[in-house]
């Protein structure tokens, strides 16, 4: 039975991104100067104005929100007028103020490390439930061997043409190019993912903001040559695969004075592709205390290890949290009959071998530091630099899981 799995990526220079762009470079900034800053940042971009809005609490870090701002549009490529933004002259309004003390507290000091004796604090085992989770909610982590960073086809494919589009665009190799840009790649199977007699990609959808002056007949051609034989291999593509190339036609007006960006509008770019369910919370603009990031980076490093331990083929971690609560209140392991253990038995392995506390987590992943606008487009999983990417922990599991 043919079965057809589909995923897209958008590229910096899309107004959304460009907004997870603008939170991120100012999470950052805060906490290169405070590393225990906490900050819930939003952006909202349209044309010839960027909307910083958030609740930040930081003792000693002082950052200037509006050259931030200013500096993470240079960096995307809105440097002209006529691009409908510019980062020089766009006005750049900024409303922030104290996180809620209340909110402050469950997160400083967690329902259990309340209820704790002075006894039990002091104990190892506790050393890290004085943090409670900044809200309740739900996680999930994936991981799958269908490619080399174990991360699905679809989204893998997806965004390497839109990094290809980039390349192309800063490097000068097609200067016509403008930086919003969209691709999509259908790709079909005979069977399930991991029975599949064949993989073979169905369709392409490129949409690129260009100049004025380039044909369309031109950028098809370009788009044929120099991003999609240049990076989908061979194997995948067939006389049978569609290809659809700016298909409305021109796309000279694009970025924030095309569409208005907001942050947080990508959740399914940023992570799987549609592959597994999602819990619904953003992270682009949110400091490692929120779950929403921290927790949905742990449950990729969890089933990421679980893969790489040769334990399942793919495997799905879901993971839940009360807001001031320090252990998640659940924690499932499903790997969609491909493990070599029970689910039950993985995750028990999991709950041993992991600890999903949130300061736990900031700690193992070393999360308090700058490292978040580099995450804030072409996906948050599969990219090796990031800590949540590591399988250090698979060879444990595999003996764990032999005893």
């Amino acid at each position: 039975m043919r079965k057809f799995y589909t995923s897209e990526s958008v590229s910096e220079g899309h107004p959304d991104k460009l907004a997870d762009f603008i939170s991120d470079s100012i999470l950052d900034e805060f906490l290169r100067q405070e590393p225990t800053s906490r900050v819930a940042v939003e952006t909202l971009v349209t044309t010839g104005m960027a909307v910083v809005a958030g609740e930040v609490r930081a003792i000693t870090a002082h950052v200037d929100v509006q050259k931030t701002v200013r500096d993470a549009v240079m960096k995307v490529g809105y440097t002209r007028a006529n691009y409908g933004f510019d980062a020089e002259y766009s006005a750049v309004l900024v409303s922030i103020h104290e996180q809620s003390p209340e909110i402050a507290e469950g997160v400083d000091h967690s329902e259990e490390w309340r209820g704790m004796s002075e006894a039990q604090r002091a104990l190892p085992e506790n050393a890290y439930s004085l943090v409670g989770a900044g809200d309740q909610g739900l996680m999930f982590g994936y991981a799958t061997d269908e490619t080399p960073e174990l991360m699905p086809l679809p989204i893998s494919l997806a965004h390497q043409l839109t990094r290809r589009l980039a390349e192309l665009r800063k490097n000068g190799t097609l200067p016509y190019l403008r930086p919003d840009a969209k691709a999509q790649v259908t790709v079909v199977r005979d069977g399930d993912v991991h029975d599949a007699s064949e993989t073979l990609v169905d369709t392409i959808v490129i949409s690129t903001q260009h100049g004025e002056d380039v044909t369309q007949e031109q950028i098809r051609q370009d788009m044929l040559e120099h991003v999609i034989q240049a990076v989908i291999p061979a194997g995948y593509l067939t006389p049978d695969t569609k290809y659809f190339i700016n298909p409305s036609g021109r796309f000279v007006i694009g970025g924030p004075h095309g569409d208005t960006g907001l942050t947080g509008r990508k959740i399914i770019v940023d992570t799987y592709g549609g592959a597994v369910p999602h819990g619904g919370g953003a992270f682009s603009g949110k400091d490692p205390t929120k779950v929403d990031r921290s927790a949905a980076y742990y449950a990729r490093y969890i089933a990421k290890n679980i893969v790489a331990a040769g334990l399942a083929r793919r495997a799905l971690v879901e993971v839940a949290y009360a807001i001031g609560r320090a252990r998640p209140v659940s924690l499932r392991v499903d790997t969609y009959g491909t493990g070599t253990v029970s689910d039950e038995r993985l995750a028990g392995l999991v709950e041993a071998h992991f600890d999903a506390r949130p300061q736990a987590i900031i700690a193992q992943l070393d999360l308090q530091r700058p490292i978040y606008a580099q995450t804030a487009a072409y996906g948050h999983f599969g990219r090796p630099d990031f800590p949540w990417e590591q399988t250090d922990r698979a060879e444990a599991l595999r003996q764990a899981a032999q005893g």
